[in-house]
């Protein structure tokens, strides 16, 4: 089983901007499609963005996001990041990395949205939006 580790929440005022980091203690993230989702208290978890082995970049946000939001990935340091910019109050969730193996002849490949197409999953992280 496969385990992600999230971390870089917190609570912000809105307006600021927040860098949060997905990686794997075990696994090289290197050989996997990641994705951001996000879940707000009363609300089903969201898929935000999907990054592919080669760093092809699939976009499922909501439509309040609107490019706010960027994922990249540095697998020297084996990490996928997720950065935040310009939070509002409504940005308030757990944020959580996902991931899914993708083998070598499919760089590209990137799931759908739906959270059952990404077996690992990490615990998430907090993001408190509030003046």
């Amino acid at each position: 089983q496969v385990q992600l580790v999230e971390s870089g929440g917190g609570s912000v005022q809105p307006g600021a901007s927040l860098r949060l980091s997905c990686s794997s203690p075990e696994f090289s993230l290197a050989d996997y499609a990641v994705a951001w989702f996000r879940e707000a208290p009363g609300k089903g978890r969201e898929a935000i963005s999907c990054i592919s082995r080669a760093g092809n970049i699939s976009t499922f946000h909501v439509d309040s996001i609107q490019g706010r939001f960027t994922v990249y990935r540095d697998n020297a340091k084996n990490t996928v990041s997720l950065h935040l910019d310009s939070l509002r109050p409504e940005d308030s969730a757990v944020y959580y990395c996902a991931g899914k193996f993708v083998r070598d002849r499919r760089p590209t490949y990137c799931p759908r949205d739906s959270t059952s197409n990404y077996p690992a999953w990490g615990q998430g992280t907090h993001v408190t939006v509030s003046s």
